[in-house]
Parts: structure tokens; C-alpha cells; sequence
């Protein structure tokens, strides 16, 4: 549930909600000021842009994750206990590989919204720091240049179809792959 509450708020709420936690009136340099540290700049920077998008896209990765790891079959780590192995072998042997198809799952449910997203290095970034989806942006609204644009959107087009297709074939669920047991 704690995982999950933040995605109940639309993605925009959420980075402006950043955008009054960084600035430099903001909580984090207030709450600072108490202590008699800072301010520090936090507002378009890297660490921004970087923290925005972890804190919109990571609860995808972890339910991925979660996921993964609930339906693994428990009696493959009492089998790795009895055969001798230590939690840090088991879970390099039994729990990673177990886990490796709700990890890619993963990777490409965060790929898909992460490369499109134009509107978080905007925000918190101050328009310095340039994503796919900035370009892209840039290209219909700016630039007017719909060509460049409908190319750069293509060719992402594909590149999440690539990542879509790989995490199905490595996939073991066959219910994932649509086939059935």
C-alpha cells in the first residue's frame, strides 16, 4: 500500500509537489535553516531531475519485483538450505534467476514512461537537462519540424518494442507469453 499510494496521484501533481519540496524556500532548505545548514541549491540540478524520476517511476519496479519474488516456489531455497547453502548463495542461485523475469518486466515498465517523459527534466531541471521526450517535445511544439519529430518518435516506437519483446521471450511465466500450462 505504501508502495502504491504515491501512483494514485497523477505524475504532474507529483513533480510539482517536488518543485515546493527542493526550491530553495522550500521544505527540505527550511527544515535545513532550523539547524543552521544550507540553503542549498537542489532546484535544477541533476539530483533533481534524477530524484523526480526515481520517486514517479520505482513503485512500477518494485510491484514488478514483488511480484516475481510471491510467486517464486519456496521450497527451491529449503532445497538450496538443505544442499548447504549459505543465504548469500541462495539467493545468487536460486532467488536472482527466480527473480531475473519480474526484474526485466520491470525494467520495461519503468523504460516505457522514463524515455517518453518530458515534463520531469523540465520541471525540476530547468529545461538543462534534455530526454528523448524533450527532444521529441521540442521538435512538434518549438521547432515546428514534424519530420525530425515523427522520426525521433518512431524510432523510440521501436526501441520499446524491442524491450517488449525481449522481456517476452525471457519471460518463464507462460501465462505472461499467453500460453497456457
Amino acid at each position: 500500500l505504501v508502495i502504491t499510494m504515491p501512483t494514485w496521484i497523477n505524475m504532474m501533481v507529483r513533480t510539482y509537489a517536488w518543485v515546493g519540496i527542493l526550491q530553495d524556500g522550500g521544505l527540505i532548505n527550511s527544515l535545513l535553516g532550523l539547524f543552521g545548514i544550507g540553503p542549498f541549491k537542489m532546484m535544477y540540478t541533476t539530483f533533481a531531475v534524477v530524484l523526480g524520476m526515481v520517486y514517479n517511476f520505482i513503485p512500477f519496479m518494485i510491484l514488478q519485483i514483488h511480484t516475481s519474488l510471491t510467486k517464486m516456489d519456496k521450497s527451491y531455497l529449503e532445497a538450496a538450505a538443505d544442499l548447504g547453502a549459505n543465504k548469500v548463495q541462495s539467493f545468487l542461485r536460486v532467488t536472482l534467476p527466480l527473480s531475473l523475469p519480474g526484474v526485466l518486466s520491470g525494467i520495461t515498465l519503468v523504460f516505457l514512461p522514463a524515455v517518453s517523459s518530458f515534463f520531469i527534466p523540465k520541471l525540476l531541471g530547468g529545461g538543462q537537462y534534455v530526454l528523448i521526450g524533450n527532444v521529441i517535445e521540442t521538435q512538434f511544439l518549438t521547432s515546428g519540424d514534424w519530420n525530425f519529430g515523427s522520426a525521433i518518435s518512431l524510432i523510440m516506437a521501436v526501441i520499446i518494442m524491442i524491450s517488449m519483446y525481449i522481456t517476452r521471450k525471457v519471460d518463464t511465466d507462460p501465462a505472461a507469453r499467453g500460453k497456457e500450462d
